[in-house]
């Protein structure tokens, strides 16, 4: 996903007048955007964008009031805004990581919300940015899934980062599930046995 896609897939939002005055003003008056954001979901609506799949309309334009910032106040902005804004305001910053050209600035904020157990959270950010989290902290947070049920399908690069490492961690927690009588959710029974193959 890039800026211009979710420019292109906001066209015909409820206000789009307005999303283009924040985009300026922002631009030319970075702390604006803390006025600008939260108003998103209602001025933008929050439906699904079927030409930007996975994202919601308030999510783009969130998204897109991030990337307008003047490059050396986007990091800076994009914690704020996480720290002070509510769940949809928080998985929009996420999402948007990617799309910014913040390096690794962003990844306090991805481990932050793998803290947490709002599921939409913890899917956004093991997104494309979650390349910034170490090894070990993307391990447990493949984990924290399976304990609190986001699909694995959200974890981009799953196999590709997959290590014996994270086999180990699985099997054990498989082991431990089966001694209680119950399973690993399908996915992760499923990525087990990839892996399994895949090491043997």
């Amino acid at each position: 996903m890039t800026p211009d896609r979710l420019r292109a897939a906001l066209e015909g939002v409820p206000d789009r007048d307005w999303l283009d005055v924040a985009l300026r003003r922002v631009a030319v008056e970075p702390d604006t955007v803390g006025r600008y954001f939260p108003a998103a979901g209602r001025r933008c609506g929050r439906h699904d964008l079927p030409t930007a799949p996975g994202w919601t309309a308030d999510e783009a334009a969130r998204a897109l009031l991030l990337a307008a910032l003047p490059a050396d106040r986007i990091a800076g902005q994009a914690e704020a805004l996480y720290r002070h804004g509510d769940a949809a305001e928080k998985r929009a910053v996420l999402k948007a990581l990617p799309l910014l050209p913040v390096g690794a600035a962003g990844a306090p904020l991805l481990l932050d919300a793998i803290r947490t157990n709002d599921t939409r959270l913890v899917a956004a950010a093991l997104g494309p940015y979650a390349r910034h989290l170490a090894p070990d902290a993307w391990r447990q947070a493949v984990l924290k899934c399976v304990f609190i049920g986001v699909p694995l399908a959200a974890v981009v690069d799953l196999d590709t980062r997959a290590d014996p490492e994270l086999t180990a961690m699985l099997a054990a927690l498989a082991a431990e599930r089966h001694a209680a009588g119950r399973q690993l959710p399908a996915d992760a029974t499923a990525l087990l046995d990839r892996l399994t193959i895949r090491e043997a």
